[in-house]
Order: C-alpha cells, then sequence, then structure tokens
C-alpha cells in the first residue's frame, strides 16, 4: 500500500497547483488531489482564492488560466457549454415558511445568471458543517446561503466554520457573529421584533387591553417576536396584569395538547380577548379548539396569526404578520452575488420589514366578557 502524501502548507500547494496550470494549460481537482494529496474540499478553496487574486478562472471540475479562459468558454469535461455558475443554499426544512424563501432565490439568481443548489437539514440537527462540506463538494460552488440551526450545541462552531471558509457566505434568517472581535457575517432577516408590534398595535387599536403571546418554544423566531411584544407592551402602557405570554411545545411534542387546552384556560381565566400565535399551524390548532368549546372567534377572541403561509385557508381566515418571504430570497442572493463579485467590501447587513394582512379573526374587544 502506498504511503500517504505529506501534507503541503497552503502557499506550497498553491504554488504547485499554479506550475501544474503552466504546464498542463489546465488543471483538474481530481488530479491535483492524487497528486497533492489534498482533498477536494481544500483544493476548491485554494482554486477560489487564486481566481479571487486573479490568476485563474474556475470551470467545473478544475481550472484554466485567466488569460486564457474566453477561447475556453467550456468545463474540462467534453460538454460544449461552460457551466453556470452555482450557489449552494442549506436550510433548516423546505416547507413550510421555506417554500416562498427558495423561490425568491430562483427568480433572482435566475436574472443574475447564477443556479441554486438547494439541500434541507432539519431543526433538529446540530451540526450542519458535514452537509455544508458535502454541499461545497457537490459543484462549481462560488458562495452559500445558509439558516443554520441557531439553537444547537454547536451553533458558534458552524458559523465559525463558515467564516473561516474561502467560499463567501449569507446568513438568511439567522444573525452570528465570529472571532474575538465579534466580526459579524453578513446576514440578511426579517425585522420579526417589528412584526410582532404590529400585531400588538392592531390589537390595541381594536381596543383590546387583556392581550396574549403565544410563541414555539423550538422557533429562533420567538425571541424576535418575544423583544417586540414585550416593547410593544410597555409602550401601549399595558400592566403586567393586562397582558401574558407563553409558549407551545412543538406540534409533534406529545405535550402539545394539554399546553394548548392550558393556554386556552388561561384565556378564559384572564378574560383575555387578543392574542398573537406563532406561527399559523398553531394559531390554527388554538382557535379550533376554541371554537369547539364555544368560544366565538372574533367576537369573543381575536387571534393574530404569525408567518402567513396557510393562515388564509381557516375559516374565519386569520389576520397574520407576513415576513417578506420571496423579497427575503431575492435579497439573499443578491447579496451574496455581490460578496462573491466584491469579495473586499464590508460586510452588509440587511433587515427586511413585515406587513400585517387584516383579515376575519380580528375585530373590535367585545365590550362585556362573562
Amino acid at each position: 500500500m502506498p504511503e500517504p502524501k505529506p501534507s503541503l502548507l497552503a502557499p506550497a500547494r498553491r504554488a504547485k497547483i499554479l506550475d501544474a496550470l503552466a504546464l498542463n494549460g489546465a488543471v483538474r481537482i481530481s488530479e491535483l488531489s492524487a497528486e497533492l494529496g489534498a482533498s477536494s474540499i481544500t483544493l476548491r478553496r485554494d482554486l477560489a482564492q487564486l481566481e479571487r487574486a486573479g490568476r485563474l478562472v474556475r470551470v467545473h471540475g478544475g481550472a484554466v488560466p485567466a488569460a486564457a479562459a474566453t477561447s475556453y468558454g467550456v468545463s474540462l469535461t467534453s460538454n460544449s457549454v461552460k457551466p453556470p455558475r452555482s450557489l449552494g443554499v442549506l436550510l433548516p426544512s423546505l416547507e413550510n415558511y421555506w417554500p416562498q424563501v427558495v423561490s425568491g432565490m430562483r427568480q433572482h439568481a435566475r436574472a443574475l445568471g447564477w443556479e441554486l443548489v438547494v439541500r434541507s437539514a432539519s431543526y433538529e440537527l446540530q451540526d450542519e458543517r458535514p452537509l455544508l462540506t458535502r454541499l461545497m463538494e457537490s459543484g462549481d460552488i462560488r458562495g452559500l446561503i445558509v439558516a443554520p440551526n441557531s439553537e444547537s450545541a454547536h451553533a458558534q462552531e458552524v458559523i465559525d466554520f463558515l467564516a473561516e471558509n474561502t467560499i463567501p457566505s449569507v446568513l438568511i434568517e439567522r444573525e452570528g457573529v465570529t472571532g474575538e472581535d465579534h466580526t459579524p457575517l453578513e446576514s440578511v432577516v426579517t425585522d420579526h421584533a417589528f412584526g410582532a408590534i404590529l400585531a400588538a398595535r392592531h390589537l390595541a387599536r381594536l381596543g383590546h387591553r387583556k392581550v396574549g403571546l403565544v410563541v414555539t418554544s423550538d422557533s429562533p423566531t420567538s425571541r424576535k417576536i418575544f423583544t417586540g411584544w414585550q416593547q410593544a407592551c410597555t409602550d401601549l402602557d399595558l400592566t403586567p396584569t393586562d397582558h401574558f405570554e407563553s409558549e407551545f411545545p412543538p406540534l409533534r411534542d406529545p405535550r402539545f395538547a394539554d399546553e394548548l387546552q392550558a393556554v386556552l384556560d388561561r384565556i378564559q381565566t384572564e378574560r383575555v380577548t387578543g392574542l398573537l400565535v406563532h406561527s399559523d399551524h398553531q394559531a390554527m390548532a388554538l382557535a379550533d379548539l376554541a371554537l369547539s368549546q364555544g368560544i366565538s372567534l372574533p367576537e369573543d377572541l381575536s387571534i393574530v396569526a404569525y408567518d402567513d403561509v396557510v393562515a388564509e385557508n381557516f375559516t374565519p381566515a386569520l389576520t397574520a404578520v407576513c415576513p417578506p418571504r420571496s423579497a427575503l430570497g431575492a435579497a439573499a442572493v443578491d447579496l451574496l452575488s455581490q460578496r462573491v463579485n466584491e469579495a473586499g467590501r464590508p460586510v452588509r447587513r440587511m433587515t427586511l420589514t413585515p406587513t400585517l394582512t387584516i383579515r376575519a379573526s380580528t375585530t373590535g374587544a367585545p365590550l362585556n366578557r362573562g
């Protein structure tokens, strides 16, 4: 069995890549890996760094000299057309909240000449680094859009991994900092705190002075909603007895049904007339239980859902806070495309504003309760 090749430091490895490029007129990652004893992901990073320095142009499977790129216009395979540039996308799900985000990404990526390679993790996954590594090795990936699990024990390690990678990245609906100076990563997020403020003010305008917030315990969005809600309650001069906050376990949790009933019992005991619930499915479950127990919507209880993915399908259609999902996806692609083309520009963090869609589930507060 042959001895493994000793690993080279990055400068020496890149010098050998340039030597091979000058000698052969093109390099393949598969051949470089065998020759230099380096992994394909390491070599892709080397090629990305050399491309930013203007020394070569990456093509599918390898690279060609920068001066000769226009004469190639083809991949290092037998294909006659140079493959499109790709952006990798890793999201916690491709259901509920995320399909419209991906749709916005695809539409804008197509307009900019990019293709997307989309992968799904899960909200339970504790460490996305193996998935990200496989994604980067799956093709000519020039940048990453990632929504990592910010609640996991490995959350900071994933952020550091993205920051240290030579492939640029943008966080979507997540924020993160890295290093001793807490340098922020590029990000595009929804102002969920403002979304909660929109809902609270809507209920206040309708005369509701006994209100409640119920959020999903396993969602990173919940903390921001809670922050905005608390600010709104203070601004509206609500006393601690005028509002309450609670949380649901995940829908699949066996405790969900009991917690749902406990929240409804509290609403009745404290004579709450207005409610903000994150997310749509939890709002619909609570509304359905209320109706089954003789509570009229919206005459007895006004409900605002948060996310507006399926809220309008319920009867009565639910008033809902709507994050700008399609615009969020487009903004992430735009930000990443700029980062790929302008590696040295300052880090940008973008915040988009949600809207409130008023439907049949909210009305003026009842004059008398019980």
